[in-house]
C-alpha cells in the first residue's frame, strides 16, 4: 500500500476504467469473469465479421501472423516460447489434453497439494492417474522441507501445482517448487489460471496452462496450454505429422490445438494479452496486491467474517470465512441484489480437503476503489 493508505499506480485504474464499458454494478468478481475492453469486444466483433465475408479458414489464416505474437507474449509470461504454446478452449480443457496425451503408466501417481482444485483432481483420476498429496502448511501452502523428501524417496510422475487457487488467495512457491522438481527429474505443470496477469507466473515450470477469462480480461471460452519440447516428446499428438507430408512444418504446441475452434475469441485473448503487456506486468501486480491487501483490511472481522490469507499476501483474491450459521451463498445474493456488489460464493467442493464449508471471495481489478471495498465492508455488516 502506498502513503496515506492509497493504492499504487492511479494511472492504471483509470486507464483500465476509461478502455471499458460501465459497469451495471460493483464488479468485485474478476476471479470469476473479468471485464474485456472495448478493444477486445471490437477486436472479436471484427474477426467474426471476416470470417462471414472471407470464410472462416480464410480469416483465420489472414490472422496467423497476430495469433503468433499472441502465441510469443503469452509463452513469456510462463518463461518459454512462442513454439511451446496451444491455444485451447478453456484451463480445464488444457489439463485434460495434457494428461490424456501424455504417455504414462495406468496408475502413475501425481503429485499435488491438499488444496488442490477437484476439476483437476477429476482430470487426473479420468486419465487413469492416482493423484498423491504432497505435504502443506496451514495455509495450503507448498512445505518445501516436505515436498523435496517425497520426492527424493518416492518421486511421482510429475508434480501439479496451482499456484494461485480460486478458494484462497494463497501464492504457492512455485519457482522453489520448480527447482525442487527439477533436481529430481520430476516434470512440474502449473496451473496458472488464477495466476497468469495477476502474480509473476516465469517460474521454471515444465508445462502451464490457464483462461483468458480471468486477469488477462479476456474472452470466454479461450485457454491456453504451454509445454516445453522435453514434455512434448512424451505427449502423443492426436493426429501425426506425419499424415501431413504436404503442408508446412507447425510447431509442436499446436498439434494440440483445435482446429473447429473460436478463433474471434483467440484474437480477443490475444489482444488483451498485448493490453497487460502495454499496462506493465510488475506494475500491474504491485497495484492487485494493493488491492487485496486493502481489501482484507476492511472486511476481516467485519460482522463476524473472517479472512483467510494472510493480510499481505500479494493477490487481490480475498476469501472470508462466514461466521456461525450464516449462508454464504445468500449473503452474495444479498450483496448483488440491494447493493450491486459481484462476488463469488465459493462452495466446499472446489477444495474439500482444505474447506470445511463455503467462503465468500472478493476479487477486485485494476479499476476498483477503496471507496467500493468501504461499500462492501458496510454491507458486510448492516
Amino acid at each position: 500500500m502506498s502513503p496515506a493508505g492509497r493504492l499504487p499506480h492511479d494511472d492504471l485504474g483509470d486507464a483500465w476504467r476509461a478502455a471499458r464499458l460501465e459497469p451495471a454494478g460493483v464488479h468485485l468478481d474478476h476471479a470469476a469473469c473479468s471485464r474485456q475492453s472495448t478493444a477486445v469486444l471490437d477486436a472479436v466483433a471484427q474477426h467474426a465479421r471476416h470470417e462471414a465475408e472471407l470464410g472462416g479458414y480464410v480469416a483465420e489464416q489472414a490472422a496467423d501472423g497476430l495469433l503468433q505474437q499472441g502465441r510469443s507474449v503469452l509463452a513469456g509470461l510462463v518463461g518459454m516460447a512462442a513454439a511451446d504454446v496451444a491455444f485451447t478452449e478453456s484451463a480445464s480443457a488444457s489439463v485434460r489434453t495434457l494428461v490424456s496425451r501424455w504417455r504414462l503408466a495406468p496408475g502413475a501417481r501425481v503429485g499435488v497439494l491438499p488444496g488442490e482444485y477437484w476439476q483437476n483432481v477429476a482430470a487426473f483420476t479420468d486419465a487413469g492417474l492416482t493423484p498423491v498429496v504432497l505435504p502443506a502448511d496451514a495455509l495450503g501452502r507448498a512445505d518445501l522441507a516436505g515436498v523435496e523428501r517425497a520426492l527424493r524417496d518416492d518421486p511421482p510422475a510429475f508434480v501439479h501445482l496451482t499456484l494461485v487457487a480460486s478458494h484462497r488467495g494463497v501464492v504457492q512457491p512455485g519457482r522453489e517448487v520448480a527447482a525442487l522438481c527439477r533436481a529430481a527429474g520430476v516434470p512440474l505443470v502449473l496451473d496458472v489460471a488464477q495466476a497468469v496477469g495477476h502474480v509473476d507466473c516465469d517460474l521454471g515450470a515444465d508445462a502451464a496452462y490457464g483462461t483468458s477469462r480471468k486477469w488477462l480480461a479476456g474472452p470466454r471460452g479461450v485457454g491456453f496450454l504451454v509445454l516445453r519440447p522435453a514434455v512434448g516428446t512424451r505427449l502423443t499428438p492426436l493426429v501425426g505429422p506425419e499424415l501431413y507430408d504436404d503442408r508446412p512444418a507447425v510447431d509442436h504446441a499446436r498439434w494440440y490445438e483445435s482446429h473447429d475452434a473460436h478463433v474471434a475469441g483467440r484474437i480477443g485473448l490475444v489482444v488483451a494479452v498485448g493490453e497487460h503487456l502495454a499496462a506493465g506486468p510488475h506494475r500491474v501486480r504491485e497495484r492487485l496486491a494493493a488491492l487485496g491487501r486493502a481489501t482484507r483490511e476492511r472486511l476481516d472481522g467485519r460482522g463476524g467474517w473472517r479472512v483467510a490469507e494472510p493480510l499481505d499476501e500479494p493477490t487481490a483474491i480475498t476469501t472470508l470465512r462466514p461466521p456461525a450459521d450464516v449462508d454464504v451463498r445468500q449473503v452474495a445474493a444479498r450483496l448483488r441484489a440491494e447493493h450491486s456488489l459481484l462476488t463469488t460464493a465459493a462452495g466446499r467442493e472446489r477444495a474439500p480437503r482444505e474447506l470445511s464449508g463455503p467462503v465468500l471471495r472478493v476479487s477486485p481489478h485494476l479499476d476498483s476503489t477503496l471507496e467500493q471495498l468501504d461499500v462492501l465492508a458496510t454491507a458486510l455488516a448492516p
